[in-house]
């Protein structure tokens, strides 16, 4: 691992553990432990992203890169003798100071195991757990589904067997060495790049035969006993947080339902992602895993050693969007606004974009104040494409890739066909729909380059697929609009960025009071913004409701997203009923 520190620490055992280390000595020390068949390398970007804030320890587990292996391998990788591997390891790195432990597979199931263990108490200062569960937690899971059976429980429990499958393998006799140490070595780094998409970059390493042969000793040596007989003692004295990957194929997330009983304060993040987050997904683990580290070291300089919280907005999405970078467009008022307001409650960092730079400020300001960690305010004209370009480039040099960008700058106009100049229809393609190109062709390609997923929302309107005789040149920017994030989700799907079109309906917003009615003098055409605003109050559809919309249909990746009752009935109709939908576009209502 380039730039590691590299030593040898013997267990009370004998084994040689390989131990590498990163950063300041003097700083908080954060022990990365790997799972099943990785070896310590698998943490490599992860490290490499904590290592300017914290003292980064990574070690092959014994059997595993360049440790040595107990003898015999029967009954050499216990969970008993690993808590003392890692004793070892704590003792060498931070003798006076304890650690945080942070674990993935099986990395994580001795992660329990330490946080739970009174042998370590006082060693571990906190315990980060990802896609592995505590075999006792586990245990109990079972033991309530089997002996509480309802048809609920049941279908979880044969679910998690069904995702298990490879457990039965491994505890076959000879059989998985000999498939480890011959063909499926070979075949296992473009497995593992095919199925979870991850990048060909030197991993895994060359010792993954011997590393897969001795792990399956972890298996034999754990899972049947602890499963059928769970220690009752099993809670954690750390306070711990927990990133479950969504999409992972080995282990349900309904297993961890029951968590909070044995970890009180846990904190809990998803992530739209596979099993080996450690590669797919390092920079997001980086943000989760340094602030927790960061708040419970505040915690326990200010007071009592207990969970601290996170992202103190918190709200219904923390688990997901805490942490993230979130950029909105036309974030100075309406759906924007709220929007912005929204991330921020989650706990994600803020980029308040609008043409305006007073407002956008005054929503940096209270998304700070509404639970983001930090909100910064940007001033540009989204259908500039040199202000978007060194806006893009300013973000990320300032503050990394965006994880999720919302595209919600528009503008209103409104009038026949006949009567709407060249102007008006270059203006509103300006900002309506390049400016949404300019968005996902800028951002979007910095999150394809860094290929760790992402999602792009672009806001629509229910005009994209209502025709009406009013909207000629509105409906024209936002059916384009609809059409281009189609084009793009297909596009980017197998870059694991997903693409929504939001489509809001009749919502309370400025756009009403700033629209542009063309074919009318000035007095006029603000005569008619009172009456569509006043007719929008009476809808009483506010912004906050749409904000809830968009980040709902992120965490579902929706393609489409219809927002107010009267979109949702317009949008079937369209598919059901194209010549109501035409009919009713011939009305001319009477404003």
């Amino acid at each position: 691992m380039e730039g590691a520190r590299e030593r040898r620490v013997r267990t009370p055992e004998g084994v040689e553990l390989c131990v590498a280390e990163l950063g300041d000595p003097e700083a908080p020390a954060v022990v990365l432990i790997h799972g099943y068949p990785d070896s310590k390398e698998v943490w490599s970007r992860v490290a490499s992203r904590l290592s300017d804030r914290f003292h980064v320890v990574l070690y092959d587990v014994r059997g595993c890169g360049r440790s040595s292996a107990p003898k015999p391998l029967r009954g050499g990788f216990t969970l008993e003798k690993l808590t003392q591997d890692f004793l070892a390891v704590a003792g060498a790195v931070s003798p006076g100071r304890p650690v945080h432990v942070v674990g993935h597979d099986w990395g994580s199931v001795q992660g329990w195991e330490f946080a739970t263990s009174a042998e370590t108490r006082g060693r571990i200062a906190s315990f980060t757990s990802m896609s592995g569960p505590s075999l006792d937690h586990f245990g109990h899971w079972l033991r309530k589904r089997v002996r509480r059976p309802a048809p609920r429980r049941l279908a979880q429990a044969a679910g998690q067997g069904a995702r298990s499958w490879y457990v039965y393998m491994l505890h076959t006799p000879v059989l998985p060495e000999l498939a480890w140490r011959g063909p499926l070595s070979r075949a296992w780094p473009k497995l593992l790049r095919r199925a979870e998409k991850l990048p060909a970059d030197g991993y895994p390493t060359s010792s993954l035969a011997r590393d897969a042969a001795h792990g399956a000793w972890l298996y034999r040596d754990n899972v049947r006993f602890r499963l059928r007989h769970p220690r009752e003692d099993c809670h954690a004295h750390v306070p711990v947080q927990m990133i479950i990957p969504t999409r992972d194929a080995f282990l349900s997330e309904r297993l961890y339902d029951d968590v909070e009983s044995w970890a009180p304060g846990l904190v809990r993040r998803t992530l739209d992602a596979k099993h080996w987050i450690p590669r797919s997904r390092p920079d997001q683990l980086a943000v989760w895993i340094g602030d927790f580290v960061d708040a419970q070291e505040s915690g326990r300089a200010a007071g009592p050693d207990e969970p601290v919280r996170v992202y103190p907005g918190g709200g219904p999405y923390a688990e997901r969007f805490g942490g993230s970078l979130v950029l909105v467009t036309g974030a100075g008022s309406g759906i924007g606004r709220a929007t912005a307001l929204a991330f921020a409650a989650a706990g994600a960092r803020i980029v308040a974009v609008d043409v305006d730079g007073e407002r956008a400020a005054r929503t940096a300001e209270s998304a700070e104040r509404a639970g983001a960690p930090r909100a910064w305010a940007e001033t540009a004209d989204v259908g500039d494409q040199h202000q978007m370009e060194k806006l893009a480039a300013r973000v990320a040099a300032d503050h990394g890739v965006l994880d999720v960008l919302v595209n919600n700058a528009g503008i209103g106009v409104s009038g026949p066909f006949l009567d709407t100049t060249v102007e008006d229809w270059k203006r509103t393609l300006d900002v309506n729909l390049w400016g949404v190109i300019h968005g996902c062709r800028l951002f979007g390609r910095q999150m394809a380059e860094r290929g760790q997923g992402g999602h792009i929302v672009n806001v629509a309107s229910e005009a994209a697929y209502q025709p009406t005789r009013l909207l000629p040149a509105y409906g024209t920017s936002k059916a384009a609009v609809l059409m281009l994030s189609e084009c793009l989700r297909a596009e980017l799907a197998g870059r694991g960025i997903g693409v929504t079109a939001v489509c809001p309906g009749p919502v309370d917003t400025d756009i009403t009071r700033t629209a542009r009615f063309v074919g009318l003098d000035e007095a006029a055409q603000q005569r008619r913004r009172e009456r569509v605003a006043r007719l929008y109050k009476l809808r009483n559809y506010p912004p906050e409701k749409a904000a809830k919309a968009i980040m709902r249909a992120v965490v579902r990746n929706q393609a489409v997203a219809p927002v107010t009752p009267e979109a949702r009935v317009v949008r079937v109709l369209s598919r059901v009923a194209p010549r109501v939908v035409r009919g009713i576009a011939r009305i001319e209502p009477p404003l």
